[in-house]
């Protein structure tokens, strides 16, 4: 018979449940599972051992993602720093090069006005180098090849507006006075001396002419418009070829006709 007011307990309550709201500790919670899959608890018990087994399998699973979260960090950020000292290397070179032009220009009477950007100019600029690092060393980059089209022009010699025109229609107006310099001479032999030996020696004599023609005008491309630092001249041996043995071929076939029939 128990006292009145004293709860009836049916035996003592073990240490660790004594604190009201605590749930189950780790090694109850294994237990609970070895005892819910048929296993003898967490001393040895094959259930016990399943649990751990599946906890390690994924604090290792965690582990390696982890890793590859710190690997993944490290890489980018050893490329962003990449990206920044390039950048930085570009942009020593390219005010170098940008200040060399400046003077030049101020030279040739350049207005110092002309020589500043313009606003849409800035911001356009701005916009371009706003995806970090890398979008900065492309648009540097960009710029060097700018001031490299901008120095070739202004190293060109004698002929500065020239040296913008397209490669074609530049390297047409040097081939073609060499293709028709000797065709010239043989048509004015041919006038002055009729089918004489002066004209069938200047037709012989024109036979290589266009293959010396060509060979001039190759030398002096490369010597009116010298390519920038790095760069190739642009020759276009083809359309050369082309210009340098045409009027050869008709006028020759011209001359060699009217002698034929005079």
């Amino acid at each position: 018979m128990s006292r009145v007011g004293t709860p009836h307990t049916t035996g003592r309550v073990a240490p660790g449940r004594q604190r009201s709201g605590a749930g189950p500790t780790a090694v109850e919670a294994v237990a609970a599972d070895g005892e819910r899959t048929g296993g003898a608890g967490p001393a040895g018990s094959v259930g016990g051992v399943d649990a751990v087994s599946v906890a390690w399998t994924e604090y290792l699973a965690a582990a390696r993602q982890l890793d590859g979260v710190r690997r993944d960090a490290a890489t980018a950020a050893g490329e962003q720093a990449r990206s920044v000292q390039a950048a930085r290397e570009e942009l020593t070179a390219v005010r170098t090069r940008l200040a060399a032009q400046e003077v030049l220009l101020r030279e040739r009477g350049v207005p110092p006005i002309s020589l500043v950007p313009t606003p849409p100019e800035v911001t356009e600029a701005t916009r371009a180098m706003a995806g970090g690092p890398a979008a900065v060393l492309a648009a540097l980059r960009a710029a060097r090849g700018r001031a490299d089209a901008a120095d070739a022009t202004l190293s060109a010699r004698g002929l500065p507006r020239m040296a913008a025109w397209p490669p074609r229609l530049r390297n047409l107006l040097v081939y073609g006075p060499l293709a028709l310099l000797v065709p010239a001479i043989q048509v004015l032999l041919f006038v002055a001396t009729g089918t004489g030996a002066a004209s069938v020696a200047a037709l012989v004599c024109g036979l290589p002419m266009p293959a010396v023609a060509f060979a001039a005008g190759w030398i002096g491309i490369g010597r009116l418009f010298p390519p920038p630092e790095g760069g190739r001249v642009e020759r276009t041996t083809r359309l050369g070829a082309l210009v340098c043995l045409v009027p050869a071929v008709l006028v020759s076939a011209g001359l060699l006709h009217a002698m034929l029939t005079g």
